[in-house]
Parts: structure tokens; C-alpha cells; sequence
């Protein structure tokens, strides 16, 4: 299949970007201010993302939050409008299908956000487990999706948004925004460990917004950035990416997210086998290098001969200058200054058990 471009491709390769494939999708990997600036630029100024190639999906009808609790872990019983809620998504064995955010638009009316690369995967999965009177609608050809991520978020939101119309709380969102005049859907939420937004668009308004953003951010340092820094940028603040620290065989819990399965709901998918499994004998956890070498994905990690976990992340952290990985470790080695060796490319790198998440604003 051929490679998807965004709206805001044309944008990108006029910047510069370096053009991958990614999730089905061209995107921009860095532009030539390169990785390690444009990450820095979003934990001490601003940057701008395009991830329009997220999916977005709708939940509609009267028996929308019981079919929300029965498909993810997470309770969705009590919510605000414009509240947003993390969630994994289970599969019967208490895999990861993927994970994502719900918010509720009103009341029977809710908005998901799913992982590009598993967008027709959890689509088709929310479709065959629909329970009671719920309408399961893809959406997300209609919408594109730019990042404005930093401490300086705000402060460049706010000349083109009125002040009221920007949420005020994390993990919230105003359905009937502007910005520039245009139609957006606002909302505080991220993933960078910065704060900052995320702006819904129609497609055809992306590159005007895109170009609005950047012209008036100017001052305050906001840069365009690539999936590169997105990642390093994750990493740091210790947020979970699906196929790395979680998929259909992890569990939320081994993979961490213990905190968004409520496991006092009645039921949800997976909630028997999760049950069943009890406690994980293994968790994520940060590790910092010490040794001479970085730590990247599926690499072992030992202590003298044992084989006690395996990374699922790895970088240099532009930010900390020094390279940290996240890894599932086996519970008895999961405490911080536990030191271990990690099997880069059949040499033993040195390193040691630090809490997460590495950074924190």
C-alpha cells in the first residue's frame, strides 16, 4: 500500500523535513535544525508537531458508558464534559490491543484518540465488541492534528485563541474553539511531559494554522519538529508507546499502567485473565546507562548470568545527556540503584535502576 501524506506534507518538505515512512503515513522525522534542537526547543521554548496521523473515532448513543466500561480498562462511569481519560484496551487474554484517550463531548457523545499504526486494528476491534445502542464511527479523514507543545504553549495560543476558549486543566478540552477564527477542537494534553495542546482541525485548515502558529510563536522560540524528538521526547517522560512497552502479550499492569485498571468495574475485556495472572512478576522501569554504549529496544538485560528483563526503549536523552532505556524487569531487581548489563549488539553496557518517569517538569 502506498504511504499516506498528511495536509501538512507540502508544509514539511518546504521546511526541510526529512521525510519518512511512518504508520502508513510520510512524515517528517527532523527537520535540519536536527533531534537534539528541536527537543530542547519544546522543554525550554515551544515546538510545533504535525500528528495528523492519528486516528480518531466517535462513540455515540444512550449506552455509550456502559459499552465504554465493557471495552476498556478504565472507568468512564463519572465524567465531565470536555474531560478527558486514558485508557488501556484489553484483549480476553489481558493484552494490550492498544491505548488511548476518551473524552466526553456531552453527555452519550464521546471522542477517541487511538494510535495511527493501530487505527483500522482498534476500529474494527471496537466494532465487533459493541454492546447495547452505540453508534462506532472512523472519523479520522475528516480532522488533522498539530501539536503545540512547551512551557511557551500558552503564551503563543493565546494571541490567536481567545483567552476563554483555552481549557484550563490538564487532560481537558473545548469542543466549540477557534483559532485564527478557525474551527478546532482545544486540548490540553500531550506527549512530551510539557505542557501544551493538542489542536483538531478540519484537513483543510491545517496549513493555515500550521503557518499561523509558526509566525506568531516566532518570538518565543517555537520550532517545527519530527517524529524524532517526539520520540526522545516521550521517552524522557517515561510515557509507554504501543509495540514497545506494551502489546497484545504485555499486560497493563507488567507494562505499569496498573493505575487505569479498575479492577472493581463488574466487568471489561480481559478483566478475568487479568484476575487470573495476579500480581505481575515483572514491571517497566527506567534504567540509566552508565556504562560506554546506548540502550535501544529488545535488548536483554543481565544480572552477572541471569537473564532478568529486556528493554523496550532506548535512547541518548538530549535533555539529561546521558542514554536511559525503559525495560520489563523481573520484580526482585525492580529497585532504584539495582545495577544490571544490558546485551548491546553482544556487548555487556553497564547501567542502573532509577525511578520513572526520567524527567518531569
Amino acid at each position: 500500500m502506498e504511504a499516506l501524506k498528511t495536509p501538512l506534507y507540502d508544509e514539511h518538505v518546504r521546511l526541510g523535513g526529512k521525510i519518512v515512512e511512518f504508520a502508513g503515513y510520510l512524515l517528517p522525522v527532523q527537520y535540519p535544525t536536527g533531534v537534539i534542537k528541536e527537543h530542547l526547543a519544546v522543554r525550554n521554548a515551544c515546538g510545533l508537531f504535525d500528528v495528523s496521523h492519528m486516528g480518531e473515532i466517535t462513540v455515540k448513543g444512550p449506552d455509550s458508558v456502559r459499552y465504554l466500561n465493557h471495552l476498556l480498562t478504565n472507568d468512564y462511569t463519572v465524567m465531565e464534559d470536555g474531560q478527558a481519560r486514558y485508557s488501556p484496551m484489553c484483549n480476553e487474554e489481558g493484552g494490550v490491543v492498544d491505548d488511548l484517550i476518551v473524552y466526553k463531548v456531552k453527555e452519550d457523545d464521546y471522542f477517541i484518540v487511538v494510535n495511527a499504526a493501530n487505527k483500522d486494528k482498534d476500529y474494527a476491534w471496537m466494532k465487533a465488541h459493541v454492546i447495547g445502542d452505540v453508534a462506532v464511527t472512523d472519523i479520522s479523514d475528516t480532522l488533522a492534528q498539530l501539536a503545540l507543545q512547551g512551557p511557551k504553549a500558552e503564551e503563543i495560543l493565546r494571541k490567536l485563541t481567545p483567552q476563554e476558549q483555552i481549557p484550563e486543566g490538564y487532560y481537558t478540552a473545548n469542543f466549540e474553539g477557534t483559532v485564527c477564527g478557525k474551527k478546532a477542537i482545544i486540548s490540553r494534553t500531550g506527549y512530551t511531559g510539557e505542557d501544551g495542546f493538542e489542536l483538531y482541525v478540519s484537513p483543510a485548515d491545517a496549513p493555515f494554522l500550521w503557518n499561523e502558529l509558526l509566525k506568531n510563536g516566532e518570538e518565543e522560540g517555537l520550532i517545527p519538529c519530527g517524529l524524532g524528538a517526539r520520540d526522545t521526547l516521550r521517552l524522557e517522560a517515561a510515557m509507554p508507546l504501543y509495540g514497545h512497552e506494551m502489546n497484545d502479550e504485555i499486560s497493563p499492569r507488567t507494562a505499569g499502567l496498573g493505575t487505569f485498571v479498575k479492577m472493581k468495574k463488574e466487568e471489561f475485556i480481559g478483566k478475568e485473565a487479568l484476575e487470573k495472572a495476579g500480581k505481575p512478576t515483572s514491571r517497566r522501569i527506567g534504567l540509566k546507562v552508565t556504562g560506554k554504549g546506548i540502550a535501544r529496544e529488545h535488548q536483554d538485560v543481565y544480572v552477572g548470568k541471569e537473564k532478568v528483563g529486556v528493554t523496550t526503549s532506548g535512547t541518548h536523552s538530549p535533555y539529561l545527556k546521558y542514554p536511559i532505556a525503559m525495560a520489563i524487569l523481573k520484580n526482585e531487581y525492580r529497585e532504584p540503584g539495582t545495577k544490571v548489563e544490558v546485551d548491546v549488539r553482544g556487548r555487556r553496557v553497564e547501567a542502573e535502576v532509577v525511578k520513572l518517569p526520567f524527567y518531569k517538569r
